[in-house]
């Protein structure tokens, strides 16, 4: 992984919790910087960025105090994610971190290939949300 892949992942983390990007600009900038998906761990507070050739990088995410629910609520994940797709009044990152971290989401996995977000829970239960056509 070269030092720019490293400072696209890096802006990418940064710029979801500062709102200077939407996810997809985001997922646009990660997918020409060659990335083939990345994970987002709420419970490790980092994200890992995937390279097609196996190669990863880890970014820590912004400290939080908050913790994931022992129980898992698709349907709150859900609307969660629908806030963030039609940028709702208010609608902030940290905002839908903390949402899906209430709703037991312990982090999602975003695959550019498969068109589709994984959100999942402590005990394995899925949500899966695909890229808008």
């Amino acid at each position: 992984m070269n030092t720019q892949q490293i400072a696209t992942a890096q802006k990418a983390v940064a710029a979801s919790h500062d709102g200077s990007m939407a996810f997809p600009h985001i997922v646009g900038t990660l997918i020409e910087a060659g990335f083939e998906a990345y994970t987002v761990d709420y419970r490790r507070n980092r994200s890992t960025y995937y390279l097609p050739d196996g190669d990863s990088v880890d970014i820590d995410l912004h400290p939080v105090d908050d913790i994931v629910a022992a129980a898992f609520d698709a349907s709150t994940v859900e609307a969660a994610v629908r806030e963030a797709q039609t940028q709702a009044p208010g609608y902030t990152y940290a905002g839908f971190c903390r949402k899906v971290r209430a709703a037991g989401c312990a982090g999602y996995m975003v695959s550019f290939s498969g068109r589709h977000v994984v959100y999942f829970g402590r005990t394995a239960e899925v949500h899966v949300e695909y890229f808008p056509q």
